[in-house]
């Protein structure tokens, strides 16, 4: 997707898939005594917020509209995520959250860019200049189809048994151990010209 160059006046952000990339991937988790937070996460948001990042969570919660939990439910596990990563410092611009089933319509379920459009236009956010990391493919697409600068799949969740059975369709895509690896490859070539299609492990 070509994009308008940024203008001065826009700033980068990072949106962070939920489960597997910020806390330990759980069964359809709806309880906020469920959630952890992965080693070092909290560190390495405060770094990237520090260097002019904004932070958003994207997050696919199907149980909604499976009836397996309520969006309050969802609320309750975004405060507690919320008030652990705040011990750093850490503040997220906005918490987006599809809640329907795969078969349901939606106008925000990744792989749909909506919500990172949508962080675009009301957050003044340079999409060019932005960075998705997540442990799906539908993080990845989600990405592509927004036309961020790269989109990173962290190892952890279903990210390593992604990266095993996915093979050359991952080119596109950074691949990285954790969320702290992200953020610090985010930092140390953000503004590369490097080509999309260029790819790269981590490891």
């Amino acid at each position: 997707m070509n994009r308008p160059e940024p203008t001065p006046t826009e700033t980068g952000a990072v949106f962070l898939d939920r489960d597997g990339t910020l806390i330990q991937e759980a069964h359809y988790l709806s309880r906020p005594e469920q959630v952890v937070v992965f080693p070092g996460v909290g560190p390495a948001l405060k770094r990237l917020q520090d260097a002019g990042f904004k932070l958003f969570i994207v997050s696919n919660q199907s149980g909604v509209g499976r009836g397996y939990f309520t969006l309050a439910d969802v609320d309750a596990v975004h405060r507690r995520l919320e008030a652990d990563l705040a011990v750093d410092g850490v503040r997220f611009e906005k918490i987006y959250v599809a809640p329907e089933a795969p078969d349901q319509p939606s106008r925000g379920r990744k792989p749909s860019p909506r919500f990172l459009l949508d962080a675009a236009a009301e957050f003044g956010i340079s999409l060019a200049r932005s960075y998705i990391i997540g442990d799906k493919w539908i993080d990845l697409e989600c990405g592509w189809n927004a036309g961020v600068a790269r989109s990173l799949l962290v190892r952890t969740g279903y990210g390593a048994e992604l990266e095993a059975t996915a093979g050359q369709e991952l080119s596109k895509a950074v691949i990285i151990n954790d969320l702290p690896q992200a953020a610090e490859w985010i930092l140390a070539n953000a503004g590369s010209a490097a080509p999309l299609d260029s790819g790269g492990k981590v490891t």
